[in-house]
Parts: structure tokens; sequence; C-alpha cells
């Protein structure tokens, strides 16, 4: 975690730093899993790390990305583009068997890239959010947030949900399909 810049100082920013940081221990999870052929294991971890996922893509894109896709839009993009590909292969893992024997493969090196994303997020993102975004654009990116809340509680370890497992995201699953879809 980055601590120089002083970007976890913002309320939004420490709590998606959370996510990231309950995220890194479960690709730590999946990687033990799959070496030990518990496909099953790893589609658990995987389901897990695709509902912490959820809402904080969300605060991403509909809250930091448009304040940042004027200055930055060749990063932004590619951004958006590694969460749906990241998010593609973790959904796979809501079937009851997930699909392929190439499907481990797949999700050891969606995880891998999940890590080297969050890096990119951690030193590049959020600092350069810091330096861009006003008082008002907190204020929008923190409202996104309040809408959709979180999975990593800010009192506990990471991993432990806020809202109890399946609830929805107050309204706004179907936008996130709908998000990924387009």
């Amino acid at each position: 975690m980055c601590e120089y810049c002083g970007c976890q100082d913002i309320a939004t920013i420490a709590e998606l730093t959370r996510e990231h940081d309950a995220v890194v221990a479960e690709i730590s999870r999946i990687r033990t899993f799959v070496r030990d052929g518990d496909i099953g294991g790893a589609a658990v971890v995987a389901r897990r790390i695709n509902g912490i996922l959820r809402p904080h893509t969300l605060v991403e894109e509909r809250g930091l990305f448009p304040h940042l896709a004027l200055e930055f839009p060749e990063h932004v993009a590619a951004l958006q583009r590694e969460h749906s590909e990241i998010e593609a292969v973790l959904a796979e893992a809501a079937a009851p068997v997930p699909p392929g024997p190439d499907w481990p493969r797949r999700l050891l090196e969606a995880v891998e890239n999940l890590r080297e994303h969050i890096l990119k997020e951690q030193d590049g993102l959020f600092p350069a959010a810091l330096s861009i975004l006003d008082s008002s654009a907190w204020t929008s990116v923190e409202a996104i947030r309040a809408k959709v809340g979180s999975e990593v509680s800010s009192n506990s370890t990471p991993g432990v949900a806020h809202r109890r497992h399946g609830e929805q995201i107050h309204g706004v699953d179907a936008d996130l399909q709908r998000t990924h879809q387009t």
C-alpha cells in the first residue's frame, strides 16, 4: 500500500485499498487451491473476490474514472478493459462446475492480472485522483460508495462483508451487468 502521497487520508481511497487488501489475501488462497487441485475451493474464493469487486468496480467506474478520463483517457480505458476481462473469468465460478479444463489456468492468469491491476490503481490512479479531484468530485464519489456499500468492513479483517451474502447492492447489480455488457 502506498503511503507517500496522502491519498489514504481520503475515506473513499482508504476503503478501495481495504478492498484491494482483501482481494490480494484471497488471491493467495486461489493459488493454493489450484495448486492442490481443489477447483471447487478455487471457485468459492473466486466468487468471494467477485463479490468484493462488484461494489468496488462501481465506485471506480462511476466515481473516479469519469473525473480522471479527461486527463488520462488511455489509462482509464485500459483499467476498464482489465475490469471486464478479470470479471469475466471470475464470473465463470458462478456455474456449479466452472466450464472447461482450462479454467484453473485462466483463473490464475486473471488473478495475476488483477494483482498487477491493483498495483496500477494504488500507485497511479489513486495518487492522480488525489491531485485532480476537487471537493465536489469527491462528494460525488462518496455518494456512489454510500449507495453501493462494500463487501469489506472497515472495522474488521479483510473479507468480512457489510451486507449479507447474496444481498443486492442497493439496486445496482443490474446496472453493473449492463455496464460490462457494453
